[in-house]
């Protein structure tokens, strides 16, 4: 008797040469989840760093606030010592202020940007890709974290100019990188989230610059925690800057900061930030 055809199972042979027509008919698993995560984050780094390679004009405007205030405002408070710092200089206290605030100040109208893509359709594009939402989110967050780092590295090289004692370890200007690309990851997915609401650019300019001010002031950025009245204290208490200025203060200066528990609410605070951006992501798109 001749033996039975032996049936094979569909795609075990076609697997195993590497010219078979398998994935003619079978297209490859596209990557989902968290698993293209670090690529969208890398590739929206790139971007921003391309946009800076190209034009330096803003890297350049934007030095010129940080520098006004450690030399007028700095400067001026140094000498009438009208501030309680704990015995340092207070243009080295007012230092690693200057460098959360510019960051904030770059991350805050994030939206605008988001808004813009979504008005020019590279929005609805990146939305029918397999890309998750969230890595979207994320990707522009720690984007808008690069931009702030490198805002950081010349708000550092301006004060080192002017004299502030600050500590040049590897390990601590690590740490400094950290906080001030958690910081600004969270300020941009709020601002993203703003934008998801409002769905307009200029009303998100609106409160973007209604919210800067009083989220800077409600920080101890210029001034201790405990030379604010008590309900200033207790908006400082809940205010991501504050806990951002603390790590920087702590590990540019050695000063004493709760560096855990900073970096613990700053972590946190981004992840809800993605998470909440995320959610309103699809409303923006409509």
């Amino acid at each position: 008797m001749s033996e039975a055809p032996v049936v094979q199972r569909p795609g075990s042979a076609e697997r195993i040469h590497p010219g078979g027509l398998d994935l003619l008919v079978v297209p490859p698993r596209a990557r989902t989840g968290w698993r293209v995560l670090p690529a969208r984050v890398g590739a929206m780094c790139a971007v921003e760093l391309q946009k800076l390679r190209h034009d330096r004009t803003e890297l350049y405007t934007r030095a010129v606030q940080p520098a006004l205030w450690l030399l007028i405002f700095g400067e001026t408070f140094t000498r009438i010592r009208a501030i309680p710092t704990g015995g340092i200089p207070y243009l080295d206290y007012l230092a690693p202020g200057i460098i959360a605030q510019s960051a904030m100040f770059i991350a805050i109208f994030y939206g605008i940007m988001i808004i813009w893509e979504r008005d020019a359709g590279i929005l609805t594009k990146l939305l029918v890709t397999p890309t998750p939402r969230s890595a979207l989110i994320t990707g522009k967050a720690f984007a808008a974290g690069v931009k702030a780092l490198i805002q950081a590295v010349v708000v550092v090289v301006i004060a080192a100019l002017l004299g502030v004692a600050m500590t040049w370890n590897p390990l601590r200007l690590l740490g400094v990188a950290v906080a001030v690309v958690l910081g600004s990851a969270f300020f941009s997915c709020l601002s993203m989230t703003i934008a998801g609401i409002v769905l307009t650019r200029d009303r998100l300019m609106g409160i973007g610059q209604a919210i800067t001010m009083p989220l800077f002031f409600g920080s101890n950025a210029l001034y201790p925690v405990a030379v604010m009245p008590g309900w200033l204290q207790a908006i400082s208490k809940v205010n991501p800057l504050s806990y951002q200025v603390d790590a920087l203060r702590g590990l540019l200066l050695g000063t004493h900061a709760h560096l855990a528990l900073d970096y613990v609410v700053l972590a946190l605070a981004a992840a809800l930030g993605i998470l909440s951006a995320s959610s309103l992501l699809g409303r923006l798109a409509r």
